[in-house]
């Protein structure tokens, strides 16, 4: 059994992932966030930053591998905010929140 994925999270989608407004992390493909990676049924600890006093354990539960051009309009902005272009993979990661974890 592997060991938790940590996931930092900026505080607004931390906070959106803990309202149950947020159920994906969007990140780009590769060596670090993959299906051998993010593979179904791992335990991820999603972060608020990198302290330690905001956390929420989760499992995941779907992945996909996307081009950034094929994702609907509000991940297309997000994407291209974050990483200037929509021509690259992006890693979509499907995670249920199963409680805050413990500090």
């Amino acid at each position: 059994m592997s060991k938790p994925l940590f996931i930092p999270l900026r505080s607004e989608y931390y906070e959106q992932f803990a309202s149950g407004t947020k159920r994906e992390e969007l990140r780009r493909y590769g060596p670090r966030w993959n299906e051998k990676t993010c593979a179904v049924g791992r335990a991820v600890v999603l972060s608020k930053g990198y302290g330690k006093q905001s956390r929420m354990s989760g499992k995941i539960w779907q992945f996909k591998k996307q081009r950034g051009d094929l994702f609907g309009s509000t991940y297309r902005k997000a994407i291209l905010n974050v990483f200037g272009t929509l021509n690259i993979e992006i890693a979509c990661i499907s995670i249920n929140i199963l409680d805050e974890a413990p500090s």
